[in-house]
C-alpha cells in the first residue's frame, strides 16, 4: 500500500471505551469550547493536525513561534492551543482532567492539563502573522478575542463533531485515504480555497492536475475564514453546481472543517502539512495564499509570492509537492486565461477583483461570461442580492448628550416612512432596560452591553432588516468587533455624532455629567473615562452647526449613495 493510503493516527477512543470515558468525564470540570476550538479539536481528533496529540504545551508553543518546530524538531508553523478565561484558569491545577463540550453541551473529548500559561500575545502575531495592525483579522482575533490564559496537554477523543449539513462531502483524513486507495489514485493534487470557484479557478485546478499527471482534489475551507466572506453554504451550493465541469473519474470534492488564521507563508506550509494528513501528494498555491488584504496604510500584508517561497523551502519535509501559479488573467485574443507575467505589455487582458465582483453584485449589474458559470452567479445572487434588498445597520457613537438618540428616531421615522423593509432601534438606555439590566458600568459591563447590541444588530441584518444602534460606544476595539459581526451578513454605517463635551453638558437634562463631575459616577465618559474617536467612520456629524432634520437627511442622502436604500420615482 502506498503511503498516503496507510491509515493514520486518529486520538478517539473505541466505542466501548468512549462510554465509560463520558461518564468519567461528566464529573470533570468543563470547558465550552468556541467555535474556532472546536474546528481545532476536531482536526487533532482526526489526524488532520498530526503529529499533534493535543494543544500544545508552552515549550511546544515558545518553539512554533521562534522556529516553527514543536519541541521535537517536527515542522509545525501555527500555535494550536487551548485559549480559555482568567477565572476559568484561576483554580486549575496541572495533571487535572477538564471535559470539552460543544455548544450543545456534548463532551467532545478530555484535555489532561500538563501546561498553563500567559501568553506574551504582541509576540505571537509578530512572529506568526509578521504584524501587530489590527486590521489583519488574525491579529484582531489573537488580541481582541482569544482568551488570555492558553492550556496545553494530551487530548482524548469521545465523540465525532456532528455535522448536519453536506455530510456526504465531509470525509476525515482517514476516508479520504481509503477513496483515493479503492479509486486507484497515486498522485493527488489539493486546491485550498475559501472563496466560489470561477472559471479562472477551473482553469487553473485542471492544469495543475494535467501538468503533474495528477488527480485533483477539491478541497475548500468550511470551518472559519476571513470575516465577510461568503458563507459556506452558499460556497459549496457554488462548488456542487459546477462539478460537473470537472472529469469526474480523476476529480473529487471534499469540506475540511479548518479555523483558518490568514498566516499567509506560514499558513501556506500548514495547510500542505494538513493536506498531506489527508493523502495528498501535491498541492496548489496562488498568488497571496492566505493573504488577509491590505494593511492599515492599504499595502500588502505579505508579498505576492511569499507563501510560494516559503512553502518551497520545506516541500521535502512536508513530504508534498508545491504546484505555483501565477495571477491568471483573461486574454480576449485568445479566448482564454494565461498568466499575466507570460504576456507582452501592450496585449488586452480582462479581470474582475473579488471587490468589483462584489460591487456588480450588490449593483444587479451583469457579470460576464467570460469571468464565471451561470450556475455559480445563480447561487451567489441568492445570498448577495443588491445592497437596496439587503439588511444593514446603522451604528450611532458619541458622547452622552450628543445628540445620538434624537438623530437616530428621525432617521428611523424617514426610513419607515419608505417603506420595503422592517427597521429596528436599538437605543443605548433601551437596551439597557430591556436586554442589559443587570450590567454595571464597568469597562468589561460596557462592553458586554455593546456587544449584545451588535449581536442583536447582527441578526436584523442577516434577516434582511435595517437596525439602528444608539450607544455610547466609547471603546474602539468593541466597536470593530461589532463591525466584524455584522460585516458577515450586510453592511455597517458608523455614524460618529461629533458633539463637543461643553455643549453634551449644556443639553444634560438628566444631571449625569454634575453628578460625575463631583465624584458621584466614576468611570464616566468624557469625564473619568475616555472616548475613543471613531478614526474612519461611513460619516461624521456636526451637531452644533446642523438641526436634527438636516443631519437625519444627511443621513439619508450617505445610505441612498451607499447603494443601500433607493428613492422612488
Amino acid at each position: 500500500m502506498l503511503e498516503n493510503h496507510k491509515p493514520i493516527k486518529e486520538l478517539y477512543l473505541s466505542s466501548k471505551l468512549s462510554d465509560t470515558a463520558k461518564k468519567e468525564a461528566a464529573n470533570y470540570v468543563s470547558w465550552d469550547l468556541t467555535p474556532r476550538q472546536i474546528c481545532d479539536l476536531e482536526l487533532i481528533m482526526n489526524g488532520g493536525f498530526s503529529p499533534l496529540n493535543g494543544f500544545l504545551d508552552e515549550e511546544d508553543y515558545n518553539s512554533v513561534l521562534d522556529n516553527m518546530r514543536l519541541k521535537d524538531g517536527s515542522l509545525w508553523p501555527i500555535p494550536i492551543t487551548l485559549d480559555v478565561s482568567e477565572e476559568f484558569s484561576s483554580n486549575l491545577k496541572i495533571g487535572e482532567n477538564v471535559a470539552l463540550r460543544n455548544l450543545e453541551g456534548v463532551i467532545l473529548a478530555t484535555i489532561r492539563v500538563d501546561a498553563k500559561w500567559l501568553p506574551d500575545k504582541f509576540k505571537e502575531a509578530k512572529k506568526v502573522f509578521q504584524t501587530t495592525d489590527e486590521t489583519h483579522p488574525g491579529v484582531n482575533f489573537l488580541l481582541n478575542n482569544s482568551g488570555k490564559i492558553y492550556l496545553g496537554g494530551e487530548v482524548t477523543g469521545l465523540e465525532r463533531p456532528q455535522h448536519y449539513d453536506f455530510k456526504s462531502r465531509r470525509q476525515t483524513p482517514n476516508e479520504l485515504r481509503k477513496y483515493f486507495h479503492k479509486m486507484g489514485w497515486q498522485k493527488i493534487v489539493a486546491f485550498q480555497t475559501r472563496n466560489p470557484l470561477h472559471r479562472a479557478h477551473q482553469e487553473l485546478t485542471l492544469a495543475a492536475a494535467r501538468d503533474v499527471e495528477a488527480n485533483l482534489l477539491i478541497h475548500p475551507v468550511v470551518g472559519m475564514t476571513k470575516p465577510g466572506d461568503v458563507d459556506h453554504f452558499t460556497r459549496v451550493r457554488c462548488y456542487e453546481a459546477i462539478l460537473d465541469k470537472y472529469p469526474t473519474f480523476s476529480t473529487t470534492l471534499s469540506l475540511v472543517n479548518l479555523a483558518m488564521r490568514m498566516a499567509g507563508p506560514r499558513e501556506a506550509v500548514w495547510h500542505g502539512l494538513i493536506r498531506k494528513n489527508h493523502g495528498c501528494t501535491h498541492f496548489i498555491i496562488g498568488r497571496d495564499h492566505a493573504g488577509p488584504g491590505k494593511d492599515i496604510d492599504g499595502n500588502d500584508f505579505y508579498a505576492p509570492y511569499d507563501a510560494q517561497i516559503l512553502f518551497k523551502t520545506y516541500s521535502k519535509e512536508i513530504g508534498i509537492e508545491m504546484v505555483s501559479f501565477k495571477e491568471l488573467v483573461y486574454v480576449p485574443e485568445y479566448g482564454k486565461f494565461k498568466p499575466i507575467d507570460e504576456l507582452n505589455i501592450d496585449i488586452k487582458t480582462l479581470s474582475i477583483s473579488g471587490t468589483e465582483l462584489r460591487r456588480r453584485l450588490y449593483e444587479g449589474i451583469d457579470v460576464p461570461d467570460w469571468f464565471s458559470f451561470p450556475e455559480v452567479l445563480k447561487e451567489l445572487r441568492k445570498t448577495l442580492p443588491p445592497l437596496s434588498k439587503r439588511g444593514f445597520t446603522i451604528f450611532f457613537t458619541g458622547l452622552s448628550g450628543s445628540g445620538k438618540s434624537t438623530i437616530a428616531n428621525a432617521v428611523l421615522t424617514k426610513l419607515m416612512e419608505m417603506g420595503g423593509r422592517p427597521v429596528t432601534l436599538l437605543d443605548g438606555d433601551i437596551v439597557r432596560k430591556n436586554l442589559s439590566s443587570e450590567l454595571g458600568f464597568s469597562k468589561e459591563h460596557r462592553d458586554l452591553n455593546i456587544l449584545r447590541i451588535g449581536y442583536v444588530a447582527s441578526e436584523i441584518t442577516k434577516n434582511g432588516g435595517i437596525a439602528i444602534c444608539a450607544p455610547i460606544a466609547p471603546y474602539s476595539k468593541t466597536r470593530l468587533s461589532v463591525r466584524n459581526d455584522i460585516t458577515q451578513y450586510g453592511s455597517f454605517v458608523e455614524i460618529h455624532v461629533k458633539t463637543s463635551l461643553k455643549i453634551c453638558e449644556k443639553r444634560d437634562r438628566k444631571g449625569l455629567y454634575k453628578l460625575a463631575r463631583q465624584g458621584k459616577i466614576k468611570a464616566f465618559t468624557g469625564i473619568s473615562d475616555p472616548y475613543e474617536i471613531p478614526e474612519q467612520p461611513e460619516l461624521r456629524l456636526d451637531t452644533e452647526n446642523a438641526s436634527v432634520d438636516q443631519c437625519a437627511q444627511k443621513i439619508i442622502l450617505k445610505l441612498q449613495r451607499m447603494g443601500l436604500i433607493k428613492f422612488s420615482v
